[in-house]
């Protein structure tokens, strides 16, 4: 176990990262990864082998914390380099390529050979890609010589250098001992000898692991962050002085005030607060991107607070003194002249956006520091993938931010990183260095920029410099580029922090902190069933809350019919979720007059059966559910015209399987568009997002009433969270009333009268005709009428509707009332 000295750098955690790693065997993990039995269950003895210890809520010294997080860190290596794949990295893998050494070097240890090979078009090995490499291409039987290599860069298209380590295997993931030096490493130490110039040898990409290198740096960094006290304790200081509040110009302040609700302006105020971390829990549809824009707005606008006490003026507590080099850029922006700038260059616009280019993409002249705004503070937006990300920027540039006086303002703002949506390509790295470049036309501009690989990097670093507010995922705010800066940021701000592991958290906070996310929606991704088991999926936001940290909870929805955001708030927010005005009125539809396409229904599928794919994943399918699905999707936009759009209606499921097969359904049916009438995708893929109508496929449905990871409620609360007028769950409630929260959202659908029961055989044909669909129709009688001014009470009072029980209970297309109106029949001998 590596000690942390202040002596230990980037480079020293990078060396025993590689080493760890590269001194694995490949073939030995194989077997103990893919036994499926295995991967959920560990023993005592191996866990103490391997250092693992279940995550803690606080730790008292930062040796404490490595060695909890640092091996199970590694075990999620191991299953992310079988998976074969990083958690962000969609590119195939396990193709062969052959190349050729042209130069090898040693240093610390590590062999660092440079190949030559041909690479293709779509050729996409990047630096810290995990390659395997052999003498020949893997037949049938193991090669005799074999070893893990990490990509160190790229030089040019056809040529890479790589570290590789051949001292031995390392007694669990201590490098100061080698347990023994295996034959297939010993051919390979041979291979490196005096004739191994021009060489032939074969690799083939296991997986790309910039992700989490950039994590396990971060992590063995800790000790080096400002506030690391209050990482590793989770608990708040007392408010003193030091928290002292800015102060928000009085007319923007009127604005947040117009167009924020009251938990809203209370998220913003604690962000001012100028705590090292505020948690702001943002539930579904309670504005949380609003949030962050009012945040954005006070933030680059908002200015220290000058303290009064019996008619003296306190001393306003102060930023630590810039360094020389900060000061520079001051200066620069307060003299321009004297740096070779011309004045009239720096003129903006009287009338249009300040000159700030979201609008355009192309101006990237540095903003004019006015006298009304002495200091602009520099924000750091991240968010854990790519989709979250440009959901912000997307909204950022379509409603902008406002400034001082309230006046509409578009500050200069950066998207880096990989895979931008088409949507905010203006605003993404990689285009603007495009227009920079494609603006330099004079042998003056070449000379002044540079050349090739130079040029390039010095207008990323200028653009980065010039930006007000820069976005990235979390990932890539590790990234070198961040490390060139000469000034950080003085907020950040990680948007859906409870779904990123600790260690991904720990990349950006090294300039400040702002965390917005929610712990009971989609936990953080993490592949190794034994890392998940001793907690190494809780995010520090879950982790700081359950210590006790205080937390800012956004609590007026504005999204889901009252029905819909009637079980998740009792089951999930301890009913403090309240409706936003008019938000009933807003979300009534036509279709809500039967009872069996309401604002919330439960359809339970009583001779449903879930059924293993094919495929060696072991995805789970369900047929019965995929058939029925499709038959209420006909007859609600055979009814509803509208709703065959996949703006409007949209299939959800857990499985990847399940939305595989519903996919090839509908192709069957609509052909190779029919992804433009339905959205089809995994509880996963729906995160953020929202439609009018959300269909949720369970799929389980077996004796033994095991639901697997369906049985993780924050799953469970962002399937039934997608919609704004209805959601219509499809599931075997025998199977998942065995889990708490699912059995009290089939009790909650059977108190409320919207539970249905499927007892017809396949195909149901006769479920939604025209004869039984008017037995469901909604009748508008004076109880209804009272029972809606009941709604507008329980909007005002957050309390539960008093409805009486009711079920509808269907057998062969007709209303059946043999088991009566208040439980569930056929059920009794479910729990």
């Amino acid at each position: 176990m590596v000690v942390m000295t202040e002596k230990n750098d980037a480079a020293t955690i990078l060396c025993r990262f590689n080493k760890i790693v590269l001194s694995w065997d490949y073939f030995s993990l194989l077997p103990n990864l893919k036994d499926k039995k295995k991967k959920m269950k560990i023993s005592k003895e191996d866990a103490k082998k391997l250092g693992l210890k279940k995550v803690k809520k606080s730790y008292k010294t930062v040796n404490d914390y490595i060695k909890t997080f640092e091996p199970l860190l590694f075990e999620e290596v191991k299953a992310q380099i079988i998976q074969g794949k990083s958690k962000d990295d969609d590119d195939d893998v396990g193709v062969s390529k052959f190349g050729c050494i042209s130069s090898y070097t040693e240093a610390d240890g590590f062999h660092m050979p440079m190949v030559v090979f041909e690479a293709e078009e779509d050729d996409r090995i990047a630096e810290n890609d995990l390659l395997l490499v052999t003498e020949h291409q893997i037949e049938k039987t193991l090669p005799k010589m074999y070893a893990f290599a990490f990509v160190l860069n790229r030089e040019g298209r056809n040529q890479m250098k790589l570290r590789m380590f051949v001292g031995g295997e390392f007694e669990g993931i201590n490098t100061d001992k080698i347990k023994h030096i295996p034959p297939r490493m010993s051919e390979m130490h041979k291979f490196f000898g005096k004739e191994q110039a021009k060489r032939s040898l074969c690799f083939v990409k296991v997986a790309g692991l910039s992700t989490i290198i950039r994590e396990y740096v971060a992590l063995m960094s800790v000790k080096s962050l400002p506030f690391k006290d209050l990482i590793l304790s989770a608990a708040e200081k007392d408010a003193t002085s030091e928290h002292r509040p800015w102060k928000i110009p009085r007319p923007l302040m009127q604005s947040l005030e117009n167009n924020h609700n009251s938990s809203q302006l209370d998220a913003i105020r604690e962000g001012l607060s100028r705590k090292s971390v505020v948690l702001i829990q943002g539930p579904p549809g309670t504005g949380k991107t609003q949030t962050i824009l009012g945040l954005l707005s006070a933030v680059l606008h908002a200015t220290p607070t000058t303290l009064q006490s019996k008619g003296e003026t306190l001393e306003i507590i102060r930023q630590p003194e810039m360094s020389i080099s900060e000061k520079y850029d001051h200066w620069k922006i307060a003299s321009p002249w004297l740096y070779g700038c011309n004045p009239r260059d720096l003129i903006m616009p009287i009338d249009g956006d300040d000159g700030f280019y979201p609008t355009s993409g192309n101006d990237m002249k540095p903003e004019v520091v006015n006298s009304n705004r002495k200091y602009r503070a520099r924000v750091l937006v991240c968010a854990p993938s790519n989709s979250a990300l440009d959901e912000i920027v997307l909204r950022l540039l379509n409603t902008g931010i406002r400034d001082e006086k309230d006046r509409p303002y578009n500050p200069k703002i950066v998207r880096i990183g990989l895979k931008a949506h088409h949507s905010v390509q203006a605003v993404a790295m990689d285009y603007l260095v495009n227009q920079k470049l494609a603006g330099m036309n004079t042998t003056a501009d070449i000379r002044k920029q540079g050349s090739g690989a130079d040029d390039r990097d010095s207008i990323r670093a200028s653009i980065l410099s010039e930006a007000a507010i820069v976005f990235s995922t979390l990932s890539y705010s590790g990234s070198t580029l961040f490390s060139k800066l000469n000034h950080g940021f003085d907020v950040v701000i990680i948007d859906e922090a409870a779904q990123a592991v600790e260690g991904a958290t720990l990349i950006p906070l090294a300039n400040g902190c702002k965390q917005v996310g929610d712990p009971v929606q989609l936990p953080a991704t993490v592949i190794s069933t034994v890392a998940q088991k001793f907690g190494y999926g809780r995010s520090l936001f879950s982790r700081f809350q359950e210590a006790g940290y205080p937390v800012q909870m956004l609590k007026t929805q504005y999204r889901m019919h009252p029905e819909i955001r009637h079980f998740p708030s009792k089951e999930f927010y301890s009913e403090a979720l309240k409706d936003g005005e008019e938000v009933k009125e807003q979300t009534v539809r036509p279709w809500h007059d039967f009872k069996c396409f309401g604002p919330f229904c439960f359809f339970d599928i009583e001779d449903g059966m879930e059924s293993e794919s094919e495929d060696s994943d072991q995805s789970k399918v369900n047929f019965d559910e995929v058939e029925f699905v499709l038959l209420m999707y006909h007859k609600l936009v055979k009814n509803y015209p509208k709703l065959k759009s996949s703006s409007q209606l949209a299939i959800i499921t857990p499985y990847a399987k399940q939305m595989k097969l519903f996919r090839d359904r509908f192709r069957e049916t609509f052909g190779m568009e029919s992804n433009k009438f339905v959205d089809i995708n995994t509880v996963d893929g729906f995160q953020g997002r929202e439609k009018d109508v959300a269909i949720f496929s369970c799929v389980r449905a077996n004796k033994e009433g095991k639901i697997g990871f369906l049985g993780d409620f924050r799953r469970m609360n962002v399937g039934i969270t997608r919609a704004r007028s209805s959601v219509l769950v499809v599931g075997s409630a025998s199977t998942l009333k065995k889990d708490e929260h699912w059995n009290n959202l089939v009790e909650s659908a059977r108190e409320r009268g919207c539970l249905f029961k499927v007892r017809v055989k396949k195909p149901y044909p006769s479920y939604f005709n025209d004869d039984n669909l008017e037995s469901m129709r909604v009748k508008v009688v004076e109880s209804q009428l009272e029972r809606m001014e009941g709604d507008m009470n329980d909007m005002e009072n957050n309390a539960t509707m008093d409805v009486n029980p009711m079920v509808e209970d269907v057998d062969q297309g007709n209303v059946d009332d043999e088991d009566g109106g208040d439980g569930d029949g056929g059920d009794g001998n479910d729990d």
